[in-house]
C-alpha cells in the first residue's frame, strides 16, 4: 500500500505517467519537461500562462526549474521496483494458479514466492538468488556445483572445487559478492560522470530554449524593421522609375510643343509673307502708303535669338539623360546589396593559421601563428621549397576552393604592408613573387599614406584612406569575388576583384616593418 501511494505522488498529472525529468513552476507544482513544455507551447497564443494544476496564471512563459530532488526519489523508486511480471518467473510450489517468484533456490532449483521463502530451509547450502528461470547458468558446468568466487587471474566465475582441486587452484580469489561491489562501485563512478554529463547537457538545451525565445522575439522585431526597410526602398525606387520616365518622355514632349510653337510662327511669317508681295504688286501709291501694320510686317527680328538659343539647345542636347550614369549606379547598388551577404550569412569560425614553412626568413611567426612581424636577424628556418626567398611575404597554411568565406587582420602596427589572397603556384623567388605583381594573387596595400589595390602589377589608388586599423578581406570562390573592407563604422567597401579562379586560394601577407595580426575569420555553414 505504501509503494502505491508512494508512487500516486510520483505522478506527472498531465501524462499520468512516471515523472520523467521533473521541473517545477513558481508556484511547486512539478511536471514532466516535455509535458509542460508542450502546455505552454499551446498556451503561447492566449496571451497568458497557467499551471495545469491550480491555474496560476503569468502574462509571460514561466521559467522551468530542475526538481533535483525529485528526480533522484523517481530513480530510486523505479530501481527498487521488482519487474515480477515481466521476468516470468513463478512460484514452483504454487500449482492451483500462478504467483510471481520473489527468490529462487539454487540447491533446490525452484522459485519461491513470499509464502513459500518464509517456510522454506535456511541452511548454508541453500543459496538465494534473484528469480531466474536459468539455473544451470549459476552452477559450475564442470562440477555442477553453485559459483560461489570469482577469479581474478581468469576473470571467470568458479565453484568450491574449481579452487580446490580444479584448473584454478591457487588462484587469487574473490567473492561474488567482494567482485560484485568492485564493480559496482566502477559504475556508480560512471554512473556519477553520466549524471553530470547529463546536467550539463540539460543546461545546454535549456539554455539554447532560453536563446531560442529571445532570438526568436527579437526576428519578429527585426523582421518588421527589414520589412519596412525594404517596402520604403521599393517605394523610393519606384518613385525614381517614374521620375526619370518622365523626363524620358518629358524631352521629346518638349521637342513636340518647340515644332508646334514653330510651325505657328511659320505660318505667321507666311501670313506676312503673302501681305507683303500683295502691297509689293499694287500700282496705287496712296494705297499702299495708307497700310497701318507695315511696322509690324517689317519687324522680321521678332524674337529670332530667343528662337535659334532653343533650337541649338535642343539640337545639342546630347540626349538628355546619362543613361550609362544611371545603369553605373544601380549595377553598384547591386554589388553592394550582394556584399550585405557577409553579414547576413556568413556563420562559423574558418580558423587562419600561418605556414611557417612559407615565411621569409627574415619573418618571426607567433607561437599561435597568427602574428607575423618583421625581424631584424635571420631566423634561420629550415629551407623549404615553399618559403618565399625575395620578399617578406607569408601564406596561411589553409588553403579555400569553395564557398564564401572572410578573414580579418589588424594592420596598425605597421605602415607598409600588403594583405590578399593568391594561388598556392605563385613564385617564391624575385619580382614576380609579390602579391599582386602577378596573376596569381590579388591584393590591398598601403605605403605610408597612400592606399591602393593591386593585381597583374596594375595598381588601383583608393579615393580615401582607411578610417580604422582593421581590414577584412571577403572571398566568394564560386562566384570568382575577392573584396576588402575598411572595418570602421559602418563597414566601408573598398574595392572587389571578379575573375573565374582556378586554383585553391591562400591568405596572404607582406610586411616590410612592424608586425600584421590576424583577428578572426569566417565561412558560410
Amino acid at each position: 500500500m505504501a509503494s502505491a501511494n508512494l508512487r500516486a505522488e510520483l505522478e506527472c498529472s498531465v501524462c499520468l505517467n512516471i515523472y520523467t525529468d521533473p521541473v517545477m513552476l513558481r508556484c511547486g507544482h512539478n511536471f514532466c519537461r516535455v509535458c509542460i513544455d508542450r502546455v505552454l507551447d499551446t498556451q503561447g497564443g492566449s496571451g497568458g500562462y497557467s499551471c495545469p494544476e491550480c491555474r496560476e496564471k503569468s502574462q509571460d512563459r514561466p521559467a522551468l526549474h530542475r526538481n533535483i530532488t525529485l528526480r533522484n526519489i523517481v530513480e530510486n523508486f523505479l530501481s527498487a521496483q521488482p519487474d515480477r511480471e515481466e521476468s516470468g518467473v513463478f512460484c514452483t510450489h504454487c500449482v492451483d494458479f500462478p504467483v510471481p517468484a520473489v527468490r529462487s533456490c539454487l540447491h533446490c532449483e525452484v522459485s519461491l514466492c513470499d509464502k513459500h521463502l518464509r517456510v522454506h530451509k535456511k541452511s548454508p547450502e541453500h543459496i538465494l538468488c534473484d528469480p531466474t528461470l536459468s539455473m544451470e547458468s549459476r552452477k559450475c558446468s564442470v562440477h555442477k556445483e553453485v559459483l560461489k568466487y570469482f577469479c581474478s587471474k581468469d576473470h571467470t566465475y568458479v565453484c568450491v572445487s574449481c579452487c580446490l582441486i580444479g584448473e584454478h587452484k591457487g588462484h587469487e580469489m574473490e567473492s561474488l559478492d567482494e567482485a560484485s561491489e568492485k564493480k559496482k562501485e566502477t559504475l556508480r563512478n560512471v554512473l556519477q560522470k553520466f549524471l553530470i554529463k547529463r546536467e550539463e547537457t540539460e543546461e545546454r538545451v535549456q539554455s539554447l530554449q532560453e536563446h531560442r525565445r529571445k532570438v526568436e522575439e527579437e526576428a519578429a522585431g527585426d523582421t518588421e524593421r527589414v520589412t519596412a526597410l525594404f517596402r520604403d526602398l521599393r517605394r523610393r525606387l519606384e518613385d525614381l522609375e517614374k521620375r526619370i520616365l518622365r523626363e524620358i518622355s518629358g524631352r521629346a514632349e518638349q521637342i513636340s510643343i518647340s515644332i508646334r510653337d514653330l510651325e505657328i510662327k511659320k505660318e505667321e511669317l507666311s501670313r506676312k509673307l503673302r501681305h507683303i508681295e500683295e502691297l509689293c504688286n499694287m500700282t496705287d501709291p496712296l494705297t499702299v502708303l495708307q497700310e497701318s501694320d507695315t511696322g509690324d510686317l517689317c519687324d522680321t527680328e521678332d524674337g529670332d535669338n530667343e528662337d535659334r538659343e532653343r533650337h541649338e539647345e535642343l539640337l545639342h542636347d546630347g540626349g538628355g539623360l546619362d543613361v550609362d550614369g544611371i545603369s553605373h549606379t544601380i549595377h553598384t547598388l547591386s554589388d553592394i546589396i550582394t556584399e550585405v551577404n557577409v553579414d547576413f550569412y556568413i556563420q562559423g569560425a574558418a580558423d587562419i593559421l600561418l605556414d611557417g614553412n612559407t615565411a621569409h626568413n627574415y619573418l618571426h611567426i607567433s607561437d599561435d601563428r597568427k602574428t607575423v612581424s618583421r625581424s631584424d636577424r635571420k631566423q634561420n628556418p629550415p629551407e623549404t621549397p615553399e618559403r618565399f626567398q625575395y620578399y617578406y611575404q607569408v601564406m596561411s597554411s589553409r588553403s579555400f576552393s569553395s564557398g564564401r568565406h572572410y578573414w580579418e587582420v589588424d594592420v596598425g602596427g605597421s605602415d607598409r604592408w600588403r594583405v590578399g589572397m593568391c594561388y598556392p603556384s605563385i613564385e617564391r623567388r624575385g619580382q614576380q613573387s609579390v602579391i599582386g605583381r602577378n596573376k596569381k594573387s590579388w591584393g590591398l596595400d598601403r605605403s605610408g599614406n597612400q592606399y591602393s589595390v593591386i593585381h597583374d602589377s596594375k595598381s588601383i589608388p583608393l579615393p580615401t584612406n582607411l578610417s580604422s586599423k582593421r581590414v577584412r578581406i571577403y572571398l566568394d570562390y564560386e562566384a570568382g569575388r575577392i573584396s576588402f573592407y575598411d572595418l570602421c563604422d559602418p563597414i566601408r567597401h573598398l574595392h572587389t576583384f571578379t575573375t573565374t579562379f582556378t586554383e585553391p586560394l591562400h591568405a596572404g601577407i607582406w610586411v616590410l616593418k612592424g608586425c600584421i595580426k590576424i583577428c578572426g575569420g569566417k565561412r558560410e555553414m
